[in-house]
């Protein structure tokens, strides 16, 4: 399409602006091109919501003081996941002893950890309010098989020297952990792109569930989940349990592996995370489950209790 009837175009210019929320600067300053045949750079950083001048600048990423406040509040979240920013402040700077500003919290935990309170109240999620949100399909739902309803989340990892951001996708009644990914962006491509891997290896489920996270309110991931014939359940501001099952494999993984064994570099956490979802869901027994392991419970489509 030429560029400029692109630019004319209204409903274009909507359709660009909302998708390109969804990605963050450091791709956004990828995607400029310095030799482009049409547009100069500025017309570019101005299409793309960019400082000109940041083009020239290298993203020193989060201060050591970040990544240390980062990791207190990850790991203070998993037991008491109903305290907000707010709370979250008050625990950094009267408990552990920080002076940090309540900005410096905020940011760190809706943009960066990407986290809300299961508390209801306003802040409950970081969602695109001009996104359409789907029903909870949940509630009163007897769930007796395999395949159906899958539960997709995301968690931030602390690294050695910085942070990534893993993704996953469990079998709520087996628990069995469909597939997962790691990256350093939370980004819609990336939710979806694991969700076509899920059900090309293991077919589609008939229920999704997921938060209201703007990855997954995105028409990038939920064209992907209908295009599958698969119904989208969306969790509701302020319910702890509606999404507890992926969110109790994060603690599991985090107290059980990450925060004992550190990962140094994105391959490290990989080969880590591999090696524990393996065991996970083929070594592991759940009591939850009647002490099966989730594989053998997901591919024989065990009756448990």
């Amino acid at each position: 399409m030429n560029c400029t009837r692109l630019l004319d175009s209204k409903k274009w210019r909507l359709i660009f602006k909302e998708r390109l929320a969804l990605v963050n600067v450091a791709n956004r300053k990828k995607m400029v091109s310095r030799d482009h045949s049409k547009l100069s750079i500025t017309q570019q950083c101005v299409l793309l919501t960019l400082c000109r001048s940041s083009l020239y600048t290298v993203a020193k990423g989060e201060s050591k003081l970040n990544l240390e406040l980062l990791k207190l509040m990850d790991e203070h979240y998993l037991d008491h996941p109903y305290k907000g920013a707010p709370r979250m402040h008050t625990y950094l700077t009267l408990d552990c002893g920080f002076k940090v500003s309540e900005n410096r919290v905020n940011r760190l935990y809706y943009d960066v950890l990407g986290l809300r309170s299961l508390s209801p109240g306003p802040h409950t999620s970081k969602r695109n309010k001009k996104h359409k949100v789907y029903p909870y399909l949940l509630r009163n739902l007897t769930i007796c098989r395999p395949n159906q309803v899958w539960a997709t989340d995301i968690t931030y990892i602390a690294m050695a020297n910085g942070f990534m951001y893993l993704t996953a996708v469990i079998d709520v009644y087996s628990r069995f952990i469909v597939g997962w990914k790691v990256s350093n962006t939370m980004s819609a491509d990336w939710c979806a792109e694991l969700l076509k891997e899920c059900v090309e290896s293991h077919g589609a489920p008939e229920i999704l569930n997921t938060d209201q996270g703007a990855q997954y309110t995105s028409d990038i991931f939920t064209k992907t989940v209908k295009d599958y014939g698969i119904k989208l359940s969306m969790d509701g501001k302020g319910r702890a349990t509606d999404n507890a099952f992926i969110e109790r494999f994060w603690r599991t993984v985090k107290q059980e592996r990450v925060y004992l064994f550190p990962p140094t570099d994105g391959k490290h956490l990989f080969h880590m995370l591999n090696d524990f979802i393996r065991t996970y869901n083929y070594e592991r027994r759940h009591s939850s489950i009647d002490d099966y392991h989730p594989a053998t419970v997901y591919k024989n489509k065990l009756k448990v209790a």
